[in-house]
């Protein structure tokens, strides 16, 4: 069979899941997902007692089949909203012993139904929610903790972690799930090579604690493990000094070759503390390119501003800078945020997608996405385009290209209209950019709206394919978590 009848098939699929969902092995056929809904209500007295709450109210269970993209939509049975960590361990082991699916879900930010589990259980980490330890050199949190709220304990006493997704409202255990990158990553890798240890419940329901020198193999396959091997309950994150201030800059180009060359200068001289890339339509059927980058700094030692600038080929006249508190930096998405949600444009369809291009191939791939991009193709969503060090990146599971560099190219996509079959054609879109970027040595960071089949994920993975399968036979023998991804 070719690709293309492979991914016609798979396309196919996706329909008649929405129907047909599994095999009853004591009926021994098709059942649909309101039979498979049935035969799960009849087993509500064999549920164990929780310290939470589980759910079976319509709302909740919308709720959970929903999510930031806002056209996937997988309904489950049930929600449960854990008020222990021993109740993940409950519903893990109950869920094995009953050939039930489970997905668990941080802030629902995925845009693909990842965390979503069609007939199955959603665990709500949302009220796993404490800080338990803040020291100087770590932080001991529950999965379910949002970065914004770490930060709320931790900046006060001057310690930050040093890597920082750009929304802080996403959980510590979903981004550690995914890879979790931000303005700092070059500098420091992603937040998953910045854990120090885990608390783990496996699909076999056993809870572990695991770090580099204890259980190491399951701290290698849950970080970036995209939630096929166990649900992070529990994280030792890593702390660093937190600088008082930072001077934000803007600097404006009108060539992307001259762009991306001093985005990699940046990255290797390691002048700025923080970089970050964007485009945006000039207005002219074109397209103009943004600097965004910071420097930390006590007030009293203001940065060097013509230092910094110096030798970078942006517009004359462009740059611009602002000081401003670490926090609010960090947390500069704040105010967009909230006027995004007051409009409505939080709620349309988002179908993203998030590609990691080789350095080696970046203005080119860049350029030509961007020639043939319609404005009106992204419904005024930001287009990012923030370089690497590939060094940087540790952990076996986060698939990025290989070489020195490398760079995320981002369409945070609004479907507008937010219809079906708008968003359709940009989920359709978003393969063919996928197929182009595959092609020359690319990958994709998989919280994004990109169709796949497991021939697909077995090429993503390579070359740690084997090992993929090989800890999903460990930890999750029977294939119950996150079913989202479609993965196996």
């Amino acid at each position: 069979m070719n690709e293309e009848n492979s991914r016609r098939n798979f396309l196919r699929g996706l329909v008649t899941a929405a129907v047909v969902v599994g095999f009853d092995t004591r009926l021994r056929g098709w059942v649909t997902a309101r039979e498979l809904a049935g035969g799960f209500h009849a087993l509500a007295d064999a549920f164990p007692t929780f310290d939470g709450s589980l759910l079976t109210d319509d709302a909740s269970l919308d709720a959970a089949a929903d999510d930031f993209g806002h056209f996937v939509h997988r309904r489950p049975v049930a929600v449960l909203l854990p008020g222990s960590v021993g109740d993940v361990v409950k519903m893990v082991r109950f869920a094995r012993a009953n050939g039930i699916k489970m997905a668990a879900r941080g802030q629902g930010h995925s845009t693909q139904g990842q965390d979503q589990a069609l007939a199955g259980v959603v665990v709500n980490m949302s009220t796993l929610s404490q800080v338990h330890e803040v020291n100087q050199a770590d932080a001991l949190v529950d999965g379910g903790v949002r970065w914004l709220d770490l930060l709320a304990q931790t900046v006060p006493q001057g310690l930050t972690p040093p890597v920082l997704v750009d929304f802080l409202e996403l959980s510590v255990g979903g981004t550690l799930s995914v890879g979790g990158i931000g303005s700092q990553a070059f500098r420091f890798g992603p937040q998953v090579d910045n854990v120090l240890g885990l608390q783990v419940v496996t699909g076999e329901g056993e809870l572990v604690n695991c770090s580099a020198s204890q259980q190491p193999r399951l701290f290698d396959a849950v970080r970036a493990g995209l939630g096929q091997f166990g649900v992070i309950v529990g994280a030792r994150v890593r702390l660093v000094a937190a600088p008082p201030s930072a001077r934000l800059y803007h600097a404006l180009y009108g060539d992307l070759g001259l762009f991306v060359a001093d985005l990699l200068s940046l990255i290797d001289d390691g002048r700025f503390d923080t970089v970050q890339g964007f485009a945006a339509p000039d207005g002219a059927g074109g397209w103009l390119f943004q600097l965004e980058a910071s420097k930390y700094f006590a007030p009293g030692h203001e940065p060097d501003d013509a230092g910094l600038l110096s030798g970078l080929s942006f517009i004359p006249g462009t740059q611009s800078s602002q000081d401003m508190t670490y926090f609010d930096y960090l947390n500069r998405l704040a105010p967009l945020v909230a006027f995004l949600r007051q409009i409505g444009a939080w709620f349309v369809p988002h179908p993203w997608v998030n590609l990691f291009v080789p350095s080696s191939s970046a203005a080119d791939f860049v350029g030509g996405t961007l020639a043939n991009l319609n404005p009106d193709d992204v419904g005024q969503g930001p287009v990012l385009i923030y370089p690497f060090n590939r060094g940087q990146f540790r952990a076996p599971f986060f698939r990025v290209p290989d070489g020195g560099h490398f760079f995320v190219f981002s369409l945070l996509r609004n479907a507008i209209p937010p219809t079906p079959e708008r968003t359709a054609g940009l989920v359709a879109a978003n393969r063919e950019l996928f197929d182009g970027v595959t092609a020359l040595g690319g990958k994709r960071y998989p919280i994004d709206s990109v169709p796949m089949t497991k021939h697909d994920w077995q090429k993503h993975f390579q070359p740690e394919w084997g090992r993929f399968v090989s800890a999903k036979q460990l930890y999750d023998p029977d294939d119950i978590l996150t079913p989202g991804q479609g993965i196996f």
